[in-house]
């Protein structure tokens, strides 16, 4: 009788006629079908010693599953890293794809290609499109910054084995729509039945395909209290506590930020206590000339410890960089700022990992911790991947000799809840 009072026509492939759509802000800027291609760019691009990665970008649509395994299927360097920049789409292409990519045993990272070739158009009308899709490497170029994977992207994510979410990309969320046509004269309560029918399946759908990612069940029961219409960005403690991204110190490689002064900025998230909360913290490097850079240090304010330690960093054994004197306050953040020489950038340089640490002073105030280091708190490590290339850009354009370092900006970047956030370094999908 059912079957005689209603024809429901899916829109997307079976089962359950379902798929997160983009809403229409996010369909600017992306081609209208799944793109992958194989990209080189720089010197540790996507990486300490990497310069080739995997591009997926664009809506996944309703035949990319079969074009990712075509794609992936014969390559042989299992270790390449797959950068993904995407509003959704298709529930059961991401679902299809990201069980490939599970059993490709995949490196998986929200990340923004683009192509000099086509710069004189844009990275996804039909010219460029042609240039992405020729065999071989295409040179490119990546940045984390702004960088999306939401929607149906985020399932498509889940399927890596290794996931990496950089503090200044987006990973976002919401509950799928259902679509179907309906042909005849069916009552509203047989409709009604029917929509209900169907998105307890899609939910049981996704409980299981979570599971099977290995990815915590209070994601999908945040994913339901997400309406269609609009997107829930992780926040970083869900992103660890979901088991999507459990990296105690998230951070950015460094990378030259061509503002009116530019400079080479650093983002890092530290991991508080169980991972229930973490701490934004920020460095920028700027030229002030050839023999003298400046170093700003900003990390958000805590109540408890703030203002009551030296930061220092070292790069090496031997080569300490610290800053003296209490921070400035800005809102919620605590800012740092000392000069550095040229031997002293030259050090930070030459080593793959600076150490971060505080130190308390004494009670007369004059501890000095450039000549003994000796952190009371716990320190940590943060890569120099980039600061080396970001360096030498800055050099090009800086003066021989300077009356006076203009003032730098303290203002830190940051990623809110909202896929609008600020300041400028956050997404904005």
């Amino acid at each position: 009788m059912f079957s005689r009072l209603l024809l429901f026509v899916a829109l997307l492939l079976v089962p359950g006629a379902l798929r997160a759509e983009e809403a229409p802000v996010e369909k600017a800027g992306f081609a209208k079908k799944l793109t992958i291609y194989l990209a080189k760019g720089p010197a540790n691009a996507c990486g300490a010693g990497c310069d080739r990665w995997i591009a997926i970008e664009g809506e996944i649509d309703r035949e990319a599953a079969q074009r990712i395994r075509t794609f992936l299927f014969p390559i042989k360097d299992r270790h390449l890293p797959i950068y993904l920049h995407s509003p959704g789409g298709n529930v059961e292409q991401s679902y299809a794809i990201a069980r490939f990519l599970r059993a490709h045993k995949a490196i998986a990272r929200v990340g923004r290609t683009t192509v000099p070739a086509c710069f004189t158009g844009t990275q996804t009308d039909a010219a460029c499109l042609k240039v992405k899709a020729a065999k071989g490497e295409v040179e490119a170029e990546l940045t984390t910054r702004n960088a999306m994977c939401v929607s149906a992207c985020a399932y498509l994510f889940l399927g890596a084995t290794d996931r990496e979410v950089a503090p200044d990309s987006v990973l976002a969320v919401h509950n799928s729509r259902l679509m179907f046509v309906v042909h005849g004269n069916p009552s509203p309560q047989v409709v009604a039945d029917f929509r209900r029918r169907e998105m307890v399946s899609a939910d049981r759908d996704r409980n299981a395909f979570l599971a099977a990612m290995g990815i915590s069940h209070e994601l999908s029961e945040l994913i339901r209290t997400v309406k269609f219409e609009n997107l829930h960005v992780l926040t970083r403690p869900e992103l660890y506590r979901f088991g999507i991204d459990t990296r105690p110190l998230p951070e950015t490689l460094w990378a030259v930020e061509k503002e009116t002064r530019p400079y080479v900025r650093k983002i890092a998230q530290q991991k508080k206590g169980d991972g229930s909360a973490f701490r934004m913290m920020e460095w920028r490097l700027f030229c002030e000339n050839k023999d003298r850079g400046r170093l700003m240090f900003v990390r958000e304010f805590d109540e408890g410890a703030a203002g009551k330690s030296t930061v220092v960093m070292m790069a090496g054994a031997a080569k300490a960089i610290a800053f003296g004197r209490l921070p400035a306050r800005f809102g919620k953040y605590e800012v740092w700022s000392d000069p550095v020489g040229s031997d002293t950038v030259k050090a930070m340089l030459a080593v793959p990992h600076l150490q971060i640490g505080e130190s308390t002073p004494s009670s007369d105030g004059k501890s000095d911790p450039k000549s003994d280091f000796k952190p009371d708190f716990a320190t940590f490590d943060i890569e120099t991947t980039g600061l080396e290339q970001g360096w030498t850009q800055l050099l090009a354009s800086c003066p021989a000799t300077s009356a006076g370092p203009k003032p730098a900006s303290p203002s830190p970047a940051a990623v809110s809840s909202s896929v609008n956030a600020a300041p400028a370094a956050s997404p904005s999908p």
